[in-house]
């Protein structure tokens, strides 16, 4: 190579530098672009007798300035910050409309019981009957719109799933696709990256990780491996798995992800691993909080409706007949997974006499087989085997019924999700409010002691196959240590123990005799005949309010109100909502400052672009000056050949003798 080689070359370098940093600036604005640098090396040099001399230089490759650490601590970064904002758009519709004064479930609570108190204290009066069935009514429709509100937000909350995996598909599709393209490129030229293609690539990656956490494997062809999960693929090499929106085997209101197998079977994925990205933000928001919300609303309607209808069951109404249910509510909803073999679904009911032990959990019943039942609370995945059905757990009863399963079959149980929305009041009568109760206690006008009889009231629950209009006498012995039961028949208890001010429980109530009765004394019990001012009943329904009814277990009693159990929701989701909050600001700091280290290695610094401009022009012009100055020197040698040549053309002038 001689010196117009050299300046050639050099020439050529400036002109590639100059393409690349044109290529930088113009798209120093395109998502997922890395810039690019040329690398230059020496030609080989020439030896020669003087030594070796170079020979110029040539453009090695453009390199991509990218550092894949740097790349993965940002997708990281950017899958948790995209799951944390998902989460937190939805939980938000719940914690306004709970914490809302207007529209919440407390001021409905209480005009309720403002209506039972009305009763208790006008329990002949007709308006303040209707008022309080008018706020019975507006409670269940408040229950109800709440519910609702959750449905609707459940579905939309599904709806964002079937898009989002619409959106993974499409991912999945281009990588495959621009795979394909990289492979080709490389297996034209090993030492030459195709550096645009892998940005796309990159970029697609990023965008694909906004939605589902991803894992990627480099492949020796320059192909990318995607996998979710726990290493479910998504994409290996050219070829792309496609996952589908599917309804829960054991709920169709439940939408989850499936991967498409072979033969195009959907297998439905564990939605544990689906984390990461907008996707797992809606997951996590459906299973972690909506769920226990909505599960929570309805067992404080269940355990309020259960209650009531209890303690109007032990009452007497306006028209002297014994109380009947004020509400009407749903039994637990029992789901057969659509992968049973065998038949039936089994039968749940709520216990009344450990209502106060619902949980906000649904539960998985399994049959192991050989007559083996596990039952497994999914909130917190405790499980309990039992060797038969029926069975008590958590304020539920669950029988066998007409389920007829085989080793693996399993059915969903959820005994408090309709809670809210069938809530309803079961009469529209007035005087069917049971305020009286339906016993009424006398003391016997010829009675010369110093004992009291109280009003007595009537055990819970209403005692069966037990007449309580029947008239029941108490006489007091000689001393009056003891007395005798009279008025129920054959084997009246004689003797009793007389304890004053305890409780004398008998045919289904309970009254205190206090003082100190004397010998002969009688007490009679007996139907409350024309009671149309009792407001006994009535009283002990507006105690329900502040009673300790709900969230107990079976070590301990009843430890929340309605009122107080509300109160736990509100603050659950509240609380819930700053952590989402905190942890989501938390991740975007992350994001931001592995944006910041990516951008500092491979964003396109407009200043400094132009600073290369400027050294790659003065860099062509110094390569063409050595051209012009090569043209020269070459000028020159052939003017001095030219001159070379004249002198041997021409010839001397010779003298010769003739």
């Amino acid at each position: 190579m001689g010196i117009f080689s050299v300046g050639a070359s050099g020439l050529n370098a400036a002109q590639a530098g100059i393409l690349t940093a044109s290529h930088n600036i113009s798209n120093a604005s395109t998502p997922g672009f890395s810039r690019q640098a040329i690398v230059q090396g020496t030609n080989i040099p020439l030896l020669t007798g003087a030594g070796y001399q170079g020979q110029g230089t040539h453009v090695v490759t453009t390199k991509r300035i990218y550092d894949d650490f740097l790349g993965r601590q940002v997708m990281s970064a950017e899958a948790g910050a995209a799951e944390m904002d998902s989460y937190l758009a939805q939980i938000k519709q719940i914690d306004n409309m709970l914490a809302d004064p207007a529209a919440g479930l407390s001021p409905a609570l209480a005009a309720f019981f403002a209506g039972v108190q009305d009763v208790a204290a006008y329990p002949s009066s007709i308006p303040a009957r209707q008022s309080m069935l008018s706020a019975a009514q507006a409670m269940a429709a408040r229950f109800q719109s709440i519910d609702q509100r959750m449905v609707e937000i459940r579905e939309g909350t599904n709806s964002q799933i079937q898009s989002q995996v619409t959106a993974i598909n499409t991912y999945a599709l281009q990588i495959a696709d621009i795979n394909q393209r990289i492979a080709i490129a490389q297996a034209s030229n090993q030492d030459q990256a195709p550096n645009d293609l892998l940005d796309q690539r990159d970029q697609m990656l990023n965008d694909l990780n906004k939605v589902i956490r991803v894992n990627k494997l480099m492949q020796s062809d320059g192909s990318l491996n995607v996998f979710i999960g726990n290493g479910q693929p998504l994409v290996v090499g050219t070829q792309s798995y496609q996952l589908q929106a599917v309804q829960a085997p054991d709920d169709p209101e439940h939408i989850t992800v499936a991967l498409v197998g072979v033969g195009g079977t959907p297998i439905v994925l564990p939605e544990s691993q689906l984390t990461g990205g907008s996707l797992g933000g809606l997951v996590g928001f459906r299973n972690q909080t909506l769920d226990a919300a909505q599960n929570s609303i309805g067992r404080i309607a269940l355990t309020l409706a259960q209650n009531f209808n209890d303690q109007q069951r032990l009452g007497q109404d306006l028209t002297g007949a014994p109380g009947q249910s004020l509400f009407s509510f749903s039994a637990p909803t029992v789901r057969a997974s659509s992968l049973n073999t065998g038949t039936g679904t089994p039968t749940a009911s709520i216990d009344a006499t450990t209502i106060d032990r619902l949980t906000s959990s649904d539960y998985r019943l399994t049959y192991v087989g050989v007559g083996n039942y596990q039952l497994t609370r999914l909130s917190d995945n405790q499980v309990q085997s039992f060797a038969a059905l029926p069975q008590t757990v958590d304020g539920m009863t669950i029988a066998i019924g007409a389920w007829l399963p085989n080793a693996g079959d399993a059915v969903l149980v959820q005994p408090t999700r309709k809670g809210a929305q069938n809530l309803t009041v079961a009469f529209s009568d007035a005087r069917l409010i049971a305020a009286a109760a339906p016993i009424r206690t006398a003391a016997a006008m010829t009675n010369s002691g110093t004992g009291s009889v109280s009003g007595g009231t009537v055990n819970a629950p209403p005692p069966p196959n037990v007449n309580l209009t029947q008239s029941v006498t108490i006489t007091f012995d000689n001393p009056p240590t003891t007395f005798d039961v009279s008025g129920t028949g054959t084997g009246n208890p004689a003797n009793v123990a007389f304890t004053a001010g305890g409780n004398i429980t008998y045919n289904g109530w309970t009254i205190q005799i206090t003082g100190t009765p004397a010998a002969g004394d009688v007490f009679t019990i007996a139907a409350n005949a024309a009671g149309v001012a009792d407001n006994r009943n009535a009283m002990l329904m507006g105690t329900l309010q502040t009673r300790s009814t709900m969230i107990g277990s079976s070590t301990s009693g009843p430890t929340a109100s309605y009122q107080a159990a509300y109160s736990q929701i509100v603050s659950f989701v509240g609380s819930k909502t700053n952590e989402v909050q905190a942890v989501g600001a938390s991740q975007q700091g992350l994001v931001d400052r592995a944006t910041q280290a990516m951008q500092a290695l491979s964003g396109v610094n407009l200043d400094e672009e132009a600073a290369n401009l400027l050294r790659y022009q003065q860099a062509y012009q110094a390569s063409a000056k050595v051209l012009e100055i090569a043209g020269k020197v070459f000028d020159e040698i052939l003017a001095l050949g030219r001159l070379a040549g004249q002198g041997r053309r021409r010839k001397p002038c010779v003298s010769v003798a003739e």
